[in-house]
């Protein structure tokens, strides 16, 4: 029998990673790139084709051993027509099919979605959120991307763009946002935002990579940082789940590396801020797959849409 193959891409703001998985979703092989390296969204299209042809290339594939290709994609995107609307992070993007595309340079069938739906479908199958009927899956990182799992299946919305908690106004008044808007929490707590408040801090060779070092270390600065970070992520938090009563929410990205003084922070303001049944029934977690978590999850997109 012959072994099939899935390819998952996870772009990012910062980051643009590729894996090989076997038909269990296991990685086989995965590889990174800086995602400012490629400086228009011709070339990004273009390296994530070239990363699909090397997977096959290197590990001496046949074309029809590859089941398909998952890409997760870091804003609203129409997941059954294959068209990128816009992403906040990274800019060029507007209506563009990003399906056809690569379906034209690889010559394999490629399905899209957002990329926090695709780290929380991944969560939910087989990680933090795994068993859990109603949860939020949050990744912090360049933007604060958010994924909803309702009665055990991924929702989506309408337009398939439910699920954007990074947006979620938390002033009247307050900083432009990437997506168009102001005072999201987005701009509060995305990497952009809360680097700019680190380096006033910590000067400018610091890194959110060294404030969590030094928090770990508890470093009183460092500590008080997170804290002040988990306290937004905890009010934002409080109301979602004061709406829909959660099971779980889970946190992933690089800034849940912080550790105990950011999820603390966030656990406490949750038992302050949101209504006491909700409260009480809540778990917040840290997500356990890590930075493969969207490559996996856009494993699971692939077999979703091929009926696998």
């Amino acid at each position: 029998m012959i072994k099939k193959f899935i390819v998952g891409i996870d772009l990012g703001g910062t980051n643009l990673k590729c894996a090989l998985l076997d038909s269990n979703l296991k990685i086989k092989a995965k590889n990174s790139f800086d995602t400012k390296s490629f400086d228009n969204k011709e070339r990004i299209t273009q390296g994530i084709a070239d990363s699909i042809n090397s997977f096959i290339f290197k590990q001496g594939l046949n074309r029809s051993a590859i089941l398909g290709v998952g890409i997760g994609l870091p804003g609203p995107v129409d997941t059954f027509g294959g068209v990128v609307h816009f992403l906040p992070n990274i800019p060029g993007w507007k209506e563009v099919n990003i399906k056809n595309n690569i379906e034209r340079k690889t010559k394999l069938p490629v399905f899209i979605d957002n990329d926090a739906k695709l780290m929380s479908l991944a969560e939910s199958k087989a990680g933090a959120a795994a068993g859990y009927s109603n949860a939020l899956c949050l990744t912090l990182g360049t933007g604060v991307g958010g994924g909803l799992i309702i009665n055990g299946s991924l929702y989506r919305g309408k337009d398939n763009a439910a699920g954007e908690f990074g947006h979620l106004p938390i002033n009247e008044k307050g900083p432009l946002c990437g997506c168009g808007s102001w005072a999201c929490l987005e701009a509060y707590i995305g990497n952009n935002a809360i680097i700019k408040e680190a380096v006033k801090i910590f000067g400018p060779e610091i890194s959110l990579e060294k404030i969590s070092r030094l928090a770990k270390k508890n470093n009183a600065k460092a500590v008080k940082f997170w804290n002040e970070v988990g306290k937004k992520l905890g009010v934002a938090l409080s109301g979602v789940i004061n709406l829909l009563n959660l099971d779980a929410v889970v946190i992933g990205g690089g800034v849940s590396c912080a550790g105990k003084s950011l999820f603390g922070s966030v656990k406490e303001t949750i038992f302050k801020r949101a209504m006491s049944v909700q409260a009480k029934r809540v778990r917040v977690l840290k997500a356990k797959l890590g930075i493969d978590a969207g490559t996996i999850g856009a494993g699971y997109l692939v077999k979703e849409r091929l009926g696998k």
